[in-house]
Parts: C-alpha cells; sequence; structure tokens
C-alpha cells in the first residue's frame, strides 16, 4: 500500500506515464498547481511551505518509485519536475505570459542540467531525484528575473 502511494505521488498522479515528454508533462501539472495557489491568494509562506512539504515528500516517493521501477531515477518520477517549477516561479511577480516564459527556462535548464545540477543528480535515491530540478528551477528563477528586467511587460 505505501508502495503504491509513493508512486502515485512520485509520478503525480500518473502524469509521469505521459507516452511523451512525461518530464514536460510534470512540469504542465505543476503549472496547475501554481495557478491553484495563485488564484487562492496563497500567501508566500503557504507557497514555501508547498514547495519544502513535496521536496520531502518527494525524497520519500522517489526512493521508493527507484525500488519499484528498479532503476535509479525514473522517467516516471515528476514530482522533481513540479518542485523545479514552483522554484522557477518562486516570488517572481509575472504575467501568465511571463509563467510561460518561466517553463520554457525551466524546461531548458532541467534538460541542459548546468553545474552543479548534473552532479546533485548523481546523489543517492529521491535527493538526488529532487536536488537536480531544484538547482535547475533556481537557474530558471535568476534567468526569469532577468528576462523581467529586460521586458518589464512580463509583469
Amino acid at each position: 500500500m505505501m508502495t503504491r502511494l509513493a508512486v502515485v505521488l512520485a509520478t503525480v498522479g500518473y502524469v509521469g506515464h505521459f507516452p511523451v515528454a512525461p518530464g514536460t508533462a510534470g512540469s504542465a501539472a505543476a503549472l496547475l498547481l501554481y495557478a491553484m495557489l495563485r488564484w487562492i491568494g496563497s500567501p508566500p509562506v503557504v507557497y514555501v511551505a508547498v514547495i519544502v512539504g513535496l521536496f520531502a515528500v518527494g525524497c520519500w516517493a522517489g526512493s521508493v518509485a527507484e525500488a519499484h521501477y528498479g532503476r535509479t531515477d525514473p522517467g516516471y518520477v515528476v514530482l522533481d519536475e513540479v518542485i523545479g517549477m514552483l522554484l522557477t516561479l518562486l516570488f517572481v511577480p509575472v504575467t501568465w505570459t511571463g509563467v510561460l516564459v518561466g517553463f520554457l527556462l525551466f524546461r531548458g535548464f532541467d534538460i541542459v542540467k548546468p553545474f552543479p545540477a548534473r552532479q546533485c543528480e548523481r546523489m543517492h535515491g529521491g535527493l538526488g531525484i529532487m536536488a537536480d530540478d531544484a538547482v535547475a528551477g533556481i537557474y530558471g528563477n535568476l534567468a526569469l528575473r532577468l528576462v523581467i528586467w529586460v521586458v518589464p511587460a512580463l509583469r
């Protein structure tokens, strides 16, 4: 029962089983959570608590999912993309066009995995699964801030 729960959480309700680009599907699923948090007017502390809570859950669920799928960092696990997307948009006041730009930036950093994301990916278990996308999300956040500075209309 716990394995099933971990797999459901790690795959974000099986979004990670999407047949094409599951990481992109997981990042898109994050936008639904972001929209909900934005729509209900969540204070920043709630947004940060969601990120921290999901990161912790992802470390556990990712480790269990690795054992379940029998491989390191299985592509089905997309909760890490959710964390990365939420970090990309953290404390960045953007329009929905800016959200789309953030989405593209995060996906780029997640694919390229600039230092130290690639090194974090080598960490053991769920922590490694989550950490590389957290780093990509931080890079996405910084890049999005730069883009907004250059194109203020995205605010």
